[in-house]
């Protein structure tokens, strides 16, 4: 099979804006699973079809890169966007596995705090995906995102306050602590992606 030169390159693009959008999916159905009400069990089948989609996206970027002659920015720089992409789906994934799996019935109003910061992450880098392509006007995303990882922080730790309060016994802190601990690593993970944007960004300037 000949390998492609730019059809390849137009692969790239298509493949991390997909990336985007399903953040955008999983973290709406996150949202949902975080409310009160809601049939846990069933949108974590929906998010985790959501995961294995994006599993296939980023298995079949790597393919590409081994096979592309030419790519759009550095291949490393490909590697660790498509990887840090994933990493974010993960986190988000267990998450709601976890939340599923340990049948914890209230969650504290920080949880889904956390979890907005999250979908509004999600948005942002899926807009931020279609300029990777003239890497211009790319500043105020990774901006953002920077301060929605610092709020994302003080998030987390104003939760593990009130969780090592001394208010819930020790089997709810543990099982929350899980998930909490999930959604707080893909806050960060979020930040890898807008860190390597903005790293191949100042490259191509």
């Amino acid at each position: 099979m000949p390998l492609r030169l730019t059809p390849s390159e137009d692969s790239y693009y298509e493949m991390f804006a997909a990336l985007g959008n399903n953040l955008v999916t999983a973290s709406h159905l996150l949202s949902e699973i975080v409310s009160d009400g809601s049939d846990r069990r069933a949108l974590a089948e929906k998010l985790r079809t959501c995961e294995h989609a994006g599993d296939e996206r980023t298995h079949a970027i790597m393919n590409l890169l081994s096979k592309s002659f030419i790519t759009p920015f550095d291949r490393e720089d490909i590697y660790r966007l498509a990887s840090s992409l994933d990493d974010v789906m993960d986190h988000m994934e267990a998450a709601a596995d976890l939340t599923v799996l340990y049948k914890v019935d209230e969650l504290p109003k920080e949880v889904i705090q956390q979890v907005e910061v999250l979908t509004m992450a999600a948005e942002l880098t899926a807009e931020a995906m279609p300029r990777l392509r003239s890497m211009k006007n790319l500043s105020d995303y990774w901006i953002e995102i920077n301060r929605l990882e610092n709020q994302a922080d003080q998030i987390y730790r104003h939760l593990l306050a009130d969780l090592f309060s001394g208010e819930s016994d020790g089997m709810t802190i543990l099982k929350m602590k899980e998930v909490v601990d999930q959604l707080e690593m893909a806050a960060d993970a979020f930040e890898r992606v807008a860190n390597t944007i903005e790293s191949i960004a100042l490259k191509d300037s």
